[in-house]
């Protein structure tokens, strides 16, 4: 049919007041139009930027998709994944709470709900993953840092409760074993992925005794509240104190100093994400593995030659 045909007809459709009726096609067609997205948290810009890789690609293919925060509650996200079987979705994307068993997505799976899973993984779930490659992406930071001469770093944020925690946590781990680099226990300052996290850190930070001269940091957020912190403190992130964020936000670049962080490549996620339900959805074979976005390091003002403090 012509664009302006249906237009036309969308036009007069609207005037008469005509709705059209969702549920009653799903029954000729097996299909509701509707998937799911679930995630931890939308407030966070790197959800935000992959949500809208989403939409686009959905889009082309008039899918519409409903959006849940788990904030990492298990019982919310099975909540969610109960109501869209109930709705008949076609089927999910998903960045997994904390503690999701494999169970939970082979059950939707066997349920007629196709899922693919964004930024963090489920062993043994047997379904397509797109995320980062968050130790690599860790390790280009880690690595900058220490060619610039740095020695005591200190990592602040993220879990060890999700694949990406892990991920990110060793490839830092690496890059300082590779670089011949001791490390010390509290350099680590775990939890932190929001800006507020990474502000209260920094007391924590510029408390140890032996003052690390640079931080890699969770991500973007952690790594502004924590130079919002040290700036606080009088001191002068990316001169005093050098930072590295992760995700290459847009916030990032007009930081006060910019960022130096990790692209991330979450529009890429999500994109591909999107069109590999699609493909599931159309009966092609989607395989079942995950595929890495291979992260670039942006290099800004936040970073430089090592300051001893006093």
């Amino acid at each position: 049919m012509a664009d302006a045909t249906r237009d036309r007809i969308k036009d007069h459709a609207r005037a008469i007041g005509y709705i059209y009726n969702r549920r009653a096609a799903s029954l000729r067609t097996s299909r509701s139009g509707i998937v799911g997205v679930v995630v931890h948290d939308i407030m966070n810009p790197f959800f935000a930027e992959i949500l809208r890789s989403i939409e686009s690609e959905l889009d082309r293919s008039r899918q519409t998709f409903i959006l849940s925060n788990h904030y990492d509650q298990l019982e919310k996200q099975r909540t969610f994944i109960d109501t869209l079987l109930q709705l008949g979705a076609d089927g999910v994307i998903m960045s997994p709470a904390i503690g999701t068993p494999k169970e939970d997505i082979v059950m939707a799976e066997e349920n007629g709900l196709p899922a693919v899973l964004i930024a963090r993984n489920v062993e043994g779930a047997g379904v397509p993953v797109f995320r980062g490659d968050d130790a690599y992406g860790t390790g280009l930071a880690t690595n900058h840092l220490i060619s610039l001469g740095h020695k005591r770093i200190a990592m602040i944020g993220g879990t060890d409760q999700t694949s990406t925690g892990r991920d990110r946590y060793q490839g830092y781990v690496r890059a300082m074993d590779a670089a011949g680099l001791g490390m010390e226990p509290h350099w680590r300052i775990p939890g932190p992925r929001t800006k507020q996290a990474g502000f209260e850190a920094a007391s924590q930070f510029l408390a140890m005794k032996d003052h690390p001269t640079a931080a890699v940091c969770w991500n973007d957020l952690v790594a502004i509240g924590l130079m919002n912190g040290i700036a606080r403190a009088g001191l002068a992130p990316g001169v005093d104190i050098s930072v590295t964020g992760y995700d290459d936000l847009e916030e990032a670049a007009i930081a006060t100093p910019a960022l130096t962080t990790v692209w991330n490549g979450q529009r890429e996620v999500g994109r591909r994400a999107a069109r590999a339900l699609l493909d599931k959805l159309s009966g092609q074979a989607v395989s079942p593995s995950q595929e890495l976005i291979r992260p670039e390091l942006h290099v800004r003002q936040s970073t430089g030659k090592p300051v001893e403090r006093q």
